[in-house]
């Protein structure tokens, strides 16, 4: 029983490394996410602006998709760095896009106009599913 105990102990650092990535990612998309973005998502969802947590959540729950991917097929920490990157830059690519067929669309977040929120939401997940399902190398 206790080489049993130490076997499935042997996993932690290698868990701990790659939650640590995974947190640290997170992180790292939510600083560039909300700095590239016009409209100012923390402040608007203090004033308790639905529009903005739902386009905001959405954009988190888009990247974390790929980012599981990336981690559940990563060859080495480094490689699942460089894929978390790539699911980084593609939802930014889809907020982005989203801003290009819906006009205003920071202003119409800002002003709690909830479909655009949840529009945005949705193609950042759609996005998000696409992409995670692309990294099945």
């Amino acid at each position: 029983m206790t080489d049993s105990i130490l076997r499935y102990l042997n996993g932690v650092p290698a868990f701990l490394s790659y939650f640590a990535i995974g947190a640290g990612l997170i992180v790292l998309f939510c600083l560039v996410y909300v700095r590239l973005t016009p409209h100012a998502e923390f402040a608007l969802i203090k004033e308790n602006k639905p529009a903005a947590a739902i386009a905001f959540g959405g954009a988190l729950i888009g990247f974390a998709l790929p980012l599981h991917a990336a981690i559940s097929h990563a060859v080495s920490l480094l490689d699942c760095v460089l894929w978390g990157v790539v699911a980084l830059i593609v939802q930014l690519f889809a907020f982005f896009a989203v801003r290009i067929v819906i006009s205003d669309l920071p202003g119409r977040i800002a002003r709690d106009e909830r479909a655009a929120g949840i529009y945005s939401a949705a193609v950042a997940i759609s996005v998000g599913l696409v992409n995670s399902a692309s990294m099945t190398y």
